[in-house]
């Protein structure tokens, strides 16, 4: 697949939140219209849904016809497949995966395979062999969250080597800026209790280095910790990569702003960075100030 020109992808956890209207939304906005202002603003989005259940095929040509050409929808693999016994290359979840996103095109991926925390070096070879058996249509990125593959030593390094032979990124997961929160709200008390909590190495294996950041409730605080990832990705889009960052908060809402702030620190070291467009919700209260906000 040709690589484009390098550019910052920046998304959020969905894009379906009710919390957004009248900020990254419209206040009447429907699903479908969710999707579209969110698209028009952001660049990706991860599709954490098709980890527990795949759209329908007409659910996903609706999405594409609403998403702009370059726009990255990254899937992940149904749990069925991540999650089971073994990574099986026929598994029938795994086919409908492909045939219920298809009408996505260009627009899916890189696909994500989130890898439990049991599945360890002793099966590298089994994800070699899974990798290589996915269709060659679609970029991919692998997660994974077995402490020996962040020791920095041969583990790792073979596991860097699977993925760089096969040109696959491998998602990096930095949870810091939620577990140095000592906010006790029960949105930071749920994340702090779901999220894994692992060492963070920056890895940039191919085109389009790719971060999740989970973050707290202070966005100042929250950028702190982001510090690290300004300079990564000025590096990054200084080599010609595209970075993705994908900004979590305890409950979401404050991601896309957090998303904001970070486009703007970033934009203080990477002059040329293109400005973040123009948020509809914010744009319709320009236009119609006599209506309240929501956000």
């Amino acid at each position: 697949m040709p690589h484009s020109s390098p550019r910052l992808i920046l998304g959020c956890p969905l894009w379906a939140e009710p919390a957004w209207r009248g900020a990254l939304y419209t206040h009447d906005a429907d699903a479908d219209q969710r999707l579209y202002e969110y698209s028009r603003v952001f660049a990706a989005v991860e599709g954490n849904t098709t980890f527990y259940a795949l759209p329908s095929i007409d659910g996903a040509r609706r999405w594409a016809s609403l998403l702009p050409a370059d726009f990255h929808f990254c899937a992940k693999l149904p749990r069925e497949v991540s999650h089971g016994d073994r990574l099986d290359p026929e598994h029938p979840d795994l086919q409908r995966f492909f045939q219920c996103m298809a009408p996505l095109e260009q627009r899916l991926g890189p696909v994500w395979l989130q890898l439990p925390a049991r599945f360890g070096p002793q099966q590298l070879a089994q994800l070699g062999l899974f990798l290589d058996a996915l269709p060659s249509d679609y970029r991919y990125a692998v997660e994974v969250r077995h402490l020996d593959f962040f020791r920095k030593d041969d583990n790792e390094r073979r596991l860097n080597r699977l993925l760089h032979e096969r040109g696959i990124e491998r998602v990096m997961f930095d949870s810091r800026g939620l577990f140095a929160s000592s906010a006790r709200d029960p949105a930071t008390l749920d994340a702090q209790r779901r999220k894994p909590r692992l060492p963070v190495h920056a890895v940039a294996l191919e085109q389009y280095p790719t971060v999740r950041f989970i973050a707290g409730l202070d966005n100042e605080q929250s950028l702190r910790w982001a510090e690290p990832w300004l300079g990564k990705c000025a590096q990054w889009l200084g080599e010609g990569r595209s970075p993705m960052l994908f900004v979590h908060t305890p409950d979401n809402r404050l991601a896309p702003e957090l998303a904001r702030l970070f486009h703007a620190r970033l934009q203080q070291l990477v002059p040329d960075l293109p400005p973040m467009p123009a948020w509809p919700g914010e744009q319709q209260q320009q236009e119609s100030p006599q209506q309240g906000g929501l956000f």
